[in-house]
C-alpha cells in the first residue's frame, strides 16, 4: 500500500485501486483554490503510474461535493480571476481522469452539486446512496456551468434533460438519477462504500488497456462519423488483441478458465 495526503484531497493506492477522497468535510467538500490544486495534482499524478488500474472517487463527511465555495469567491479581491484559476485546476483534473486507462468509479452520497455534479457526470461508473440529491446549482447563483458539465451531461442524460437541470436547478433524487442514466446503481447508505470498493477492485483486476480504449471510443463517438468510429474501433481491437491481456483473454476463453489480466499499457 502507498499513500500521499494533500490536505484537501487524499490519495491512497492499494490493490491497484487509487482512492481519491475530497477532504473538506466541514465545508461539504466545496471547491476552493487549495482543493482545486490538490485535485489537479492527484489526478495528474495518476497518469504517471502503472500500478493504478481503477480509481475510486469519493467525498469525506456528509456530502460528496457541494460545488464551488461561494464564500471563497466572495472574499477574493478579483472574483473573476479566482474563478478562472479554480476552473483551470478543476478542468485539468477532469481531463486527467478522462485520459486514464483506469476507469473512474464515483461513490456519491449526501449531495452532488455544481462542480460536484460535473465530477459525477465525468466518472465512468457511479454508485449512489439512496438519500443522495443531485443539482446543477450554477444559475441559482447567477453563474454558468463548468467542470465539463455541458460536455458530459448531454452525452449521459441528453440535451433536453441537461437544459432542464441547468435552467431550473431542480434537484434529482438518487432514484431519478438512476432512471435518467446519471448513476449506475443506487444502494442503501450503509452499502455505498463496500459496494463501490467491490466494484473498483473488480475493475482493477481487468484488462486496463482495453478499458482505456472503451473510454476513448465512447468519448469520441458523439462527434465522430460512422466511418471514423468504425476505423477507430478496428484500430482498438487490433491493438488490444496483440497485447498481453488480449492474448490472455482469448486463451482463457478458449480454455474455459478465468483470465489473469496484468493491466499493462499497450506500447
Amino acid at each position: 500500500m502507498s499513500s500521499i495526503a494533500a490536505d484537501p484531497v487524499t490519495l491512497e493506492i492499494a490493490n491497484a485501486v487509487a482512492r481519491v477522497t475530497l477532504n473538506r468535510p466541514d465545508a461539504g467538500n466545496a471547491m476552493d483554490a487549495p482543493l482545486g490544486r490538490a485535485l489537479r495534482d492527484v489526478a495528474e499524478s495518476l497518469q504517471k503510474r502503472d500500478d493504478v488500474r481503477a480509481v475510486l472517487l469519493s467525498g469525506n463527511g456528509p456530502r460528496f461535493c457541494v460545488g464551488g465555495d461561494l464564500s471563497y469567491f466572495a472574499s477574493s479581491e478579483d472574483i473573476g480571476a479566482a474563478l478562472e484559476s479554480l476552473a483551470g485546476d478543476v478542468h485539468a483534473a477532469v481531463e486527467a481522469f478522462a485520459a486514464l486507462d483506469a476507469p473512474v468509479v464515483a461513490a456519491v452520497h449526501g449531495a452532488a452539486a455544481g462542480a460536484g455534479l460535473s465530477l459525477v457526470a465525468g466518472a465512468d461508473l457511479v454508485i449512489a446512496s439512496e438519500a443522495t440529491k443531485f443539482t446543477m446549482a450554477y444559475t441559482a447563483a447567477g453563474l454558468s456551468p463548468d467542470g465539463g458539465a455541458t460536455w458530459f451531461l448531454p452525452r449521459v442524460i441528453g440535451h433536453r434533460r441537461t437544459a432542464e437541470l441547468a435552467i431550473t436547478n431542480r434537484a434529482l433524487t438518487a432514484a431519478e438519477a438512476l432512471d435518467w442514466g446519471l448513476v449506475t446503481q443506487v444502494v442503501a447508505d450503509e452499502e455505498l462504500r463496500p459496494t463501490a470498493e467491490k466494484l473498483a477492485e473488480r475493475i482493477a483486476s481487468g484488462p486496463t488497456a482495453a478499458f482505456g480504449t472503451v473510454k476513448r471510443l465512447l468519448n469520441a463517438s458523439s462527434n465522430a462519423t460512422l466511418h471514423q468510429q468504425l476505423a477507430d474501433e478496428a484500430d482498438g481491437i487490433v491493438a488490444n488483441s496483440e497485447s498481453a491481456d488480449g492474448r490472455e483473454g482469448v486463451a482463457a476463453f478458449l480454455e474455459k478458465r478465468r483470465p489473469n489480466f496484468v493491466g499493462r499499457r499497450i506500447e
